[in-house]
């Protein structure tokens, strides 16, 4: 055993050229083959390694990097196609806290970021193991490693004496050493995601002789959809299929193809997938269904031997329209139109759907990946290749289940700053998180929590495909609102005050517009017309009078969207008037977007082709355009507020938090609630303010601590305790306003009569001044992380469920939008005529405890409930923490699923 659960398990991940490397622990075992790599060295690599080209030193090493693993002591071993690649080791020699690192890449295989990789798995693993600090001495002419160590994103120092420099490397997790590891993520994703993407050569595997089968409409795509690559089929009773060469096995094709396409029952997909690893396929894409547990074993296992990427299985397929390059290897009716708008889904009857709008609304698809069970590629994979196509300006992705939610994060967020990514909310409810678990085997996740993913990472959250569509229309078409202030211009006053209301309940704001505004606006209408808004330019408007009404509209600073109601009158058709072309006339410098509604079109939103090669979207009903715009200018304002910082916090020992944790669940090997002691305790290793208390196991106790503990108004407040009690006010164990040895006396004696064989104690308390009650917690979802949420607190927390969540760990910005989130939050800024609380205060608390959350795995959840909120201070009147003997692997560290 090593002192370290990260290594446990054998993990594979990307190198910068694509290849597929495995890294894991080393063996006894390897000993053969890590004295073989340091043989092979040449006389300068072996010198830069061992400061000595002497081979006593490389066999040393291999001795010491092949013991019995030990405490202190870790070697991670890189490999490829069962060779030995590199190897890094750290061994704690003196200070717990610091060790020593070596590392070796073998000859033929540098400039791969064989090294770099190593160091990231070391580091995490090192992390895990309470290391906080890596030395190491290497020669001042080594420069490929000096290039290591500078480029690797860590806090470095180095010290140079003579010809040999020593460095210190700090194992800090900052935002600097995680934007260097996406960075390193994204390119090897790019590169290696090239053949499946981008293939020169293609094989579809199981073509069926029978018209209707699978295989064969994706042959039959891939050859009418523009592929001019090599195509190929395999099916072992035909020589041919529309054209294209068939062979009976993939052993006899006459090329190895980057890409292959199968479509063979589930039984034979492990064959099948080891016969293309063996031939040296780099890419698959599954579409098969219904597979095992063993034949998903066997599948995923042939991809990682052999360094193939998997799309599916149970997935639609794959496209890509770049210019002078086409790829449509799905099942899909129609061939995707060439566009902008790159498409990840889990679905095939989703992803048909968004094919199918996307082209008729002349977007069209970039790239189209129908990830289906999600074995291998992922939503950030694609995030991560759109990011880099040079094309795609607009994401959409429909995801049933997160994989690794807190990465997908991480690139979303980066990825939302240069286009939309778009998604719709799938498994909202019970019953569909239970449709989304036996579609994909996905674990359920909770709304709130979703939704705090999706906000954080600036992604645009719909509920339907239509409002997907409906928004991505006026995303690609539009510029974004500068607010939310909407200017609604009718013919038809009731279709008007409908528009009206639609934008007040999305959230838009319709105002009344100044004296100014709607003395020009009049003048430009025909008599009849009102401008207050919505403008009611009457049926008797003309061309030229609505073109002005709306320019002058769309330039006034104060609007920052005009939304259109049209409805077709006699009059317009009388006087030859076409009001639709006074939308598409071009619009000036800085103006707003402009939407239009035209009642009960069909199809439900297009895109009206506008002068100089823009448009404007069209909607059937107000809704579907009120709803697009405010989800623009929720971007909008997402994209107006900088990154979120994460900020140093004082007084946190996280050791001693830590050291805590393991001390409960070696006494309580199945998890539970911490004693009042230990929950204090635990705050106290993070500063978060706590009223005093004391702890008492009779009633003379008591008398003695409420005799200490009472405030100026000599109150008291007794609550009883016992392990697994939860909610204290339903059991009544609490006692308020006691004055007096007498009241506490009899306090205590009620507890131990109504809770006899239960009671282990009372927690002893001052009555607290007055204030707002909050509540504060962390509840440690298994696929998402820890989950912070905020809100009223006491006893009305369940009643009216006011609270707001966001997924730890906490930037600035997180906590501003928890505190401003909540119905009751113009409580906490003096509202209610008691003057702001202590805001600060209350945003170190929050940022304390996400900060607990996220260095403490096994804290299953957290209950602050009530935190009184003054303008003097915050305090955790009442705190509840469950722990569960859990460990949480690297969310950042670099690795294939």
């Amino acid at each position: 055993m090593t002192d370290n659960k990260v290594t446990a398990r054998p993990v594979h991940a990307l190198l910068t050229d694509g290849t597929t490397i495995r890294i894991r622990s080393a063996q006894p075992g390897d000993h053969a083959q890590v004295l073989r790599m340091f043989d092979e060295m040449s006389t300068e690599n072996l010198r830069f390694r061992f400061f000595s080209i002497a081979r006593t030193s490389a066999r040393q090493a291999a001795d010491r990097c092949c013991r019995r693993a030990e405490p202190g002591h870790l070697v991670l071993v890189a490999e490829a196609s069962g060779h030995l690649l590199g190897l890094a080791e750290y061994e704690v020699i003196e200070a717990p806290g610091t060790a020593d690192i070596g590392l070796a890449v073998a000859d033929g295989h540098h400039h791969l970021g064989i090294g770099t990789l190593l160091l990231e798995h070391l580091v995490s693993a090192a992390r895990e193991a309470s290391i906080t600090a890596f030395t190491a001495d290497a020669l001042v002419e080594n420069h490929e490693v000096i290039k290591v160590f500078a480029d690797l994103g860590l806090r470095t120092t180095r010290y140079v004496e003579g010809p040999e420099v020593r460095y210190t490397v700090q194992l800090d997790q900052d935002e600097a050493y995680l934007s260097a590891v996406d960075e390193r993520a994204r390119s090897a994703a790019v590169v290696n995601l090239r053949p499946l993407l981008r293939p020169k050569s293609i094989a579809v595997i199981g073509v069926g002789r029978k018209p209707g089968s699978v295989g064969r409409a994706i042959l039959r795509n891939l050859r009418t959809g523009g592929f001019t690559g090599q195509l190929c089929a395999v099916n072992p009773s035909a020589s041919s299929f529309m054209g294209v060469p068939a062979h009976p096995s993939v052993n006899s094709l006459p090329l190895v193809p980057e890409l292959a396409v199968l479509a063979v029952p589930a039984a034979a997909l492990p064959g099948a997938a080891a016969d293309c690893g063996k031939a040296g396929v780099r890419a698959l894409v599954v579409v098969s269904a219904g597979l095992d547990h063993a034949q998903a074993e066997g599948v995923l296992a042939a991809c990682r031997e052999y360094g193939m990427r998997l799309v599916g299985p149970n997935c639609l397929g794959i496209a890509n329209t770049e210019p002078g390059f086409s790829i449509d290897a799905t099942f899909a009716a129609n061939h995707p139109r060439p566009g902008t708008a790159g498409v990840a889904v889990q679905s095939g009857g989703v992803g048909i759907a968004l094919l199918d709008g996307l082209s008729r609304l002349g977007i069209g698809v970039s790239s189209f990946v129908s990830l289906g069970d999600k074995y291998d590629v992922s939503g950030n994979d694609m995030l991560q290749w759109w990011e880099s196509d040079g094309r795609t300006d607009l994401a959409l992705v429909h995801l049933e289940s997160f994989g690794n939610p807190r990465a997908f994060s991480r690139t979303a967020r980066r990825v939302s700053r240069q286009m939309p990514v778009l998604t719709v909310d799938a498994g909202r409810t019970e019953a569909g998180r239970r449709g989304a678990a036996s579609h994909t085997a996905a674990a359920a996740t909770r709304t709130m929590t979703r939704r705090a993913l999706f906000a954080q990472a600036g992604i645009t959250a719909t509920r339907t495909i239509s409002e997907l569509l409906e928004t991505a229309a006026l995303f690609h078409a539009q510029p974004l609102p500068a607010g939310s202030r909407v200017a609604v211009v009718t013919n038809a006053q009731g279709a008007g005050v409908l528009a009206a209301d639609a934008c007040a309940e999305a959230g838009l704001d319709v105002p009344v517009f100044g004296d100014e505004l709607i003395d020009a606006l009049l003048a430009d209408l025909p008599e009849g017309a009102t401008a207050g808004n919505p403008v009611d330019v009457t049926a008797a408007v003309s061309e030229d009078q609505l073109g002005r009404c709306l320019d002058r509209l769309a330039g006034d600073t104060g609007i920052a969207a005009v939304l259109v109601v049209l409805a077709p009158t006699a009059v317009a058709a009388a006087t030859g008037d076409d009001l639709g072309r006074a939308l598409l006339r071009e619009p000036g410098s800085g103006a707003c977007p402009v939407v239009t509604v035209r009642l009960g079109q069909s199809p439900a939103v297009e895109l009206l082709p506008a002068e100089g090669g823009g448009a404007v979207p069209a909607y059937a009903d107000p809704q579907a355009a009120a709803r697009a715009l405010a989800h623009a200018a929720e971007r909008a304002r997402h994209l107006e507020r900088p990154p979120g910082s994460m900020g140093d916090l004082d007084g946190v020992d996280t050791d001693c938090a830590r050291a805590l944790a393991d001390s409960f669940l070696a006494d309580h090997p199945d998890g539970g609630w911490l004693s009042p002691r230990e929950c204090a305790a635990l705050l106290s290793c993070y500063g978060i303010p706590q009223l005093p208390w004391a702890w008492a196991e009779t009633e003379d106790e008591a008398v003695l601590a409420a005799e200490r503990l009472k405030g100026p108004d000599g109150l008291t407040v007794l609550k009883a305790h016992w392990p697994g009690l939860l909610h204290k006010t339903v059991q009544h164990a609490i006692h308020l306003d006691l004055r007096g040895d007498s009241q506490v006396r009899a306090a205590y004696r009620d507890f131990e009569a109504r809770f006899a064989g239960l009671l282990t104690g009372v927690v002893v308390q001052p009555l607290a001044e007055r204030g707002v009650e909050l509540f504060a917690g962390v509840v440690q979802d298994d696929v998402f992380g820890p989950l912070v949420l905020f809100g009223l607190g006491g006893t009305a927390t369940e009643v009216l469920a006011d609270q707001a969540a966001c997924l730890a760990p906490l930037s600035d910005l997180d906590v501003h939008d928890l505190i401003t989130a909540p119905r009751c939050s113009p409580l906490l800024f003096g509202q209610d005529g008691n003057g702001p609380v202590d805001l600060e205060g209350l945003e170190g608390l929050l940022l304390r405890l996400s900060r607990m959350a996220c260095d403490l795995p096994q804290l299953a959840e957290a209950d602050f409930n009530p935190v009184l909120a003054r303008p003097g201070g915050i305090s955790a009147l009442d705190v509840r923490v469950r722990l569960l003997p859990r460990t949480a692997g690297d969310p950042y560290l670099r690795r294939l699923r």
